[in-house]
């Protein structure tokens, strides 16, 4: 049963009828998005729609949506529409659920921003471990072809699209943008440098649009029920809802579509559950593994892009996992860092050696062994790490890091001077 804060756009219907069949998804409006865009709208129509609405990217970086659509060059040649599908962020399961459930959804939404920027063909880049979700699109993808939403002039327009799903081998690195077009074309999966971008040489060196799963589920809505109505939820600079994905120490985990700017204390303590019984609030990560804690003092913080950057942290993916006092911060910073580690492509020696060196240093702490130089040697990361690579991992590897090092300084120092973790001691012993 939906919690009354609950605002159900994209997750309309899921628990309640089974969406991956197309009967039951025409059933509660689906496809009328895609008639209205191919016989009452021009591409730029729906360009402009999307553009007034401010989608904002759901896939971490938060950037429009419709004004990304329009970087693209109107020089002649073929266009392409990548959909990223590779969910690999710790503590973000939101995609996974649209992509195995609502699978119509994403696919209306594919065509019709297909139609709008005028690609010639569309692929889904999806995680490798999406086993169940590759099989669901693909049977969603015959379905759609047999009731002429796909394949050649659809709905008797001049508007032919194909949509291919392409399964990844489960790199992190791959969620990048251009990372994900190496993939898609045969290559390693690492990203490139920048500009160009995939906008100016993408795919093939085509013009390229990348969108996540979330961002295209929104706009089937978007062009059905208009600019305005979209504007109406969420906030003035963040519109619209999101699927905040809850993890860590609460009592009811999952995924919550929510207006944007709800608060924090709504989320976690009337959405989610509250915490565990007898336990208090000690940090709070918003958007995933590469984003800063927050504090209970931001309890308050409305959960919008622009708020929580503010703040100093990032929404990102909305990945929320919520941390009490058991929670060893130095432990969790190293588990961090070991995915980190593994994930890195390796091009870039800031990164390639950075964060394996991250992982060294936290597991001497952590096992008792560290030193404060080594502290002080983490410190110096967020210099040396920062806007010196090709992608981003590098620079986001280690916020979380730079964030408990900063507000946990004693969990640090207790497990280099009292060779144990503050958070397995009594509670009147993390309180002296």
């Amino acid at each position: 049963m939906a919690h009354p804060l609950e605002m159900r756009v994209l997750t309309q219907g899921i628990g309640e009828v089974d969406l991956t069949r197309i009967e039951n998804y025409e059933a509660q409006g689906g496809y009328a998005a895609l008639r209205k865009a191919l016989k009452q709208m021009t591409p730029q129509d729906v360009q402009a729609e999307v553009k007034k609405a401010n989608l904002r990217g759901r896939g971490g970086a938060g950037f429009p949506a419709g004004v990304k659509w329009g970087f693209l060059p109107d020089d002649g040649r073929p266009r392409y529409l990548a959909c990223n599908g590779d969910e690999s962020e710790p503590g973000t399961f939101n995609n996974r659920m649209l992509i195995e459930f609502n699978p119509h959804l994403l696919i209306e939404g594919i065509l019709i921003a297909a139609y709008a920027v005028r690609a010639s063909k569309s692929f889904i880049y999806l995680r490798g471990e999406f086993k169940k979700g590759a099989r669901v699109l693909e049977d969603a993808i015959e379905q759609a072809r047999a009731k002429g939403y796909l394949g050649d002039n659809i709905l008797g327009t001049d508007f032919s699209q194909e949509i291919v799903v392409h399964r990844g081998a489960g790199a992190y690195i791959c969620g990048e943008e251009t990372g994900l077009l190496s993939s898609l074309e045969g290559g390693r999966g690492e990203p490139r440098n920048k500009p160009p971008f995939p906008a100016v040489a993408g795919l093939y060196g085509m013009p390229t649009v990348v969108n996540n799963v979330e961002t295209l589920c929104n706009v089937p809505f978007i062009v059905e029920r208009g600019a305005d109505w979209f504007l109406s939820i969420g906030t003035e600079n963040s519109p619209g809802t999101k699927l905040f994905s809850v993890s860590g120490m609460v009592r009811r985990p999952g995924n919550y579509e929510l207006p944007l700017g709800i608060t924090m204390r709504e989320l976690i303590f009337d959405v989610a559950g509250g915490l565990l019984p007898g336990r208090t609030l000690k940090a709070v990560q918003p958007g995933g593994a590469s984003s800063p804690v927050l504090l209970p003092e931001h309890l308050d913080l409305p959960l919008d892009f622009d708020t929580v950057q503010k703040a100093g942290s990032i929404l990102g993916t909305a990945g929320v996992m919520v941390f009490d006092e058991t929670v060893c911060m130095v432990r969790t910073a190293l588990y961090y860092a070991d995915f980190f580690s593994h994930e890195s492509c390796g091009q870039c020696t800031p990164c390639r050696e950075g964060t394996a060196w991250t992982a060294r240093l936290l597991r001497k702490i952590e096992r008792g062994q560290g030193t404060m130089e080594d502290v002080e040697i983490l410190k110096s990361l967020d210099t040396l790490m920062s806007g010196t690579t090709i992608c981003l991992l590098s620079d986001f590897s280690k916020t979380f890091l730079m964030s408990v090092l900063k507000h946990f300084p004693e969990e640090f120092e207790a497990h280099i001077k009292g060779r144990a973790c503050l958070a397995e001691q009594p509670q009147e012993v993390r309180s002296a």
